[in-house]
């Protein structure tokens, strides 16, 4: 008796240590028993299942829980490029004012039965009765004000598949350099809060293709917006404790465009067609007082504008955008030619009588006048000492003067000498007085052609500043649209 006693625990131990050694390939799946195949019966049955609610569904802790996850985008709210957020919303198996559908399935291996004796494969029940994965969106910025839906579906394999809608208000670092032509690429990263990659891990449950082509088929608010991509990555994320298990993340990165007709038919086309009046404005005589007046009127009516559209220009603190600095440079030109204007007027109209320096006779007449196609004049003298009769004159009596006394060969020809000494005189003194009253004139003619200079020098960098404005919006728009 003795001996069979020791024989039977010999057996158990031995059974023991083989079930301790193949224990970790043993699968455990808990099969629920329904005493007849309805919803009351399947619910009894799941009622010691639900007790478990309060750990993750896993028979061993070393066995991760898969949470796979996919959304559609059903509309995009808006950016807000001052709080640096987009406002989108996520929805899954129903359509609904919400914008973002989010969609989540995993495995409870706490249960699964038989769909013919249980007379279904899936049933609906309490959120709150079951254990639930921690996903959250890292960039979340606000309480989701989506309604919320209290049941999640069970289906006979243990899987557990969760739909939700949820408004999500999302941290995005935005880019508006090139407004509103800009393209932003905000990121919406899903992950458990403090569970590591060894208990949940994040997938994808469906292509990204998939995900998109379903985004566009049932979006229908999008505003100013417009998707252009969506893109997937996987990655790990150290732990807010700085441990050394990672925790699992997929992160979603949303490609979104402006529609930049708005901005450009009231902000571009406006600011455009002000500058181009102020360029034509060049065309009224600059010694007008009207002259100065147009503009003053265009800068008061180009400063309301600004006042106006400020709204629609974005404020941010990271970077200023390339519209803030179009408008500055129309305004500080508008301001220029202004000034400009007061002072070729007042070059025009009060007669200056002092020379023009050296370096702006260099600078201004001889380089800016070559560079705008404006030469500079040629003074009075220079234009009477060219001209045929006077310099005929000025050599006759030159030869004249050379001759001696002692050539002449008869008294009339030395009395026509000395009249003719006597009118070279009267022509010396003439020539003298002409030369004081041209040299008084000749330095205000030199600033009058100055102030032409200046006029068409800014004229042609009104010009240049047009073009090169122009074709920078353009080549913007169109880089913008083949994205």
């Amino acid at each position: 008796m003795a001996v069979k006693n020791i024989s039977e625990s010999k057996s158990q131990w031995l059974y023991l240590f083989i079930s301790i050694l193949t224990a970790p390939c043993l699968s455990f799946e808990p099969v629920l028993n329904c005493s007849e195949p309805s919803n009351l019966a399947l619910l009894e049955a799941l009622t010691p299942v639900m007790k478990l609610s309060s750990i993750r569904p896993v028979i061993r802790q070393s066995t991760p829980t898969n949470v796979s996850i996919w959304f559609t985008l059903y509309g995009i709210l808006g950016v807000d490029e001052k709080a640096q957020v987009l406002t989108t919303y996520i929805w899954l198996n129903f359509v609904s004012t919400n914008i973002f559908s989010l969609y989540t399935m995993w495995e409870n291996l706490f249960f699964s039965w038989d769909p013919v004796k249980c007379g279904t494969n899936k049933i609906a029940l309490p959120r709150k009765m079951f254990w639930v994965p921690d996903i959250v969106i890292n960039e979340f910025m606000n309480e989701n004000s989506a309604p919320p839906v209290p049941y999640i579906y069970l289906f006979n394999t243990g899987k557990v598949r969760d739909a939700q809608p949820v408004r999500v208000v999302s941290s995005c670092s935005l880019n508006i350099y090139t407004f509103p032509f800009d393209i932003q690429n905000c990121s919406l990263t899903f992950s458990s809060y403090i569970h590591h990659v060894a208990d949940i891990k994040v997938r994808l449950q469906v292509p990204v293709e998939e995900i998109i082509h379903r985004s566009l088929e049932v979006m229908t608010t999008m505003g100013e917006w417009e998707l252009l991509d969506i893109k997937a990555q996987k990655g790990l994320l150290l732990a807010f404790n700085h441990s050394q298990d990672p925790i699992d993340v997929l992160a979603f990165y949303i490609v979104v465009r402006r529609r930049a007709t708005l901005y450009v038919v009231n902000l571009l086309i406006p600011s455009s067609f002000l500058i181009t009046v102020d360029l034509f404005s060049f065309l009224l005589p600059p010694q007008s007082v009207d002259r100065s007046s147009f503009k003053m009127t265009l800068i008061l009516g180009y400063t309301v504008f600004l006042l106006i559209m400020n709204d629609l220009l974005p404020v941010t603190g990271n970077t200023i955008p390339l519209i803030n600095v179009f408008f500055s440079i129309c305004l500080a030109l508008m301001v220029a030619s202004l000034l400009e204007t007061v002072i070729i007027t007042n070059l025009l109209c009060s007669g200056k009588k002092s020379p023009v320096p050296r370096w702006v006779q260099v600078v201004v007449l001889n380089i800016m006048g070559w560079l705008v196609c404006l030469p500079q004049k040629p003074s009075t003298e220079d234009m009477l000492m060219s001209h045929p009769a006077m310099r005929a004159s000025l050599e006759n009596l030159s030869n004249t003067q050379v001759k001696a006394p002692g050539e002449m060969g008869s008294v009339q020809e030395q009395l026509t000498l000395d009249e003719l000494r006597r009118l070279g005189g009267d022509l010396q003194a003439i020539r003298l007085q002409v030369d004081q009253h041209l040299k008084g004139d000749h330095g205000s003619d030199e600033w009058i052609q100055v102030g032409y200079v200046v006029d068409r020098l800014l004229f042609g960098l009104y010009i240049a500043f047009i073009c090169v404005s122009f074709i920078t919006i353009i080549c913007i728009w169109v880089t913008s649209y083949k994205k």
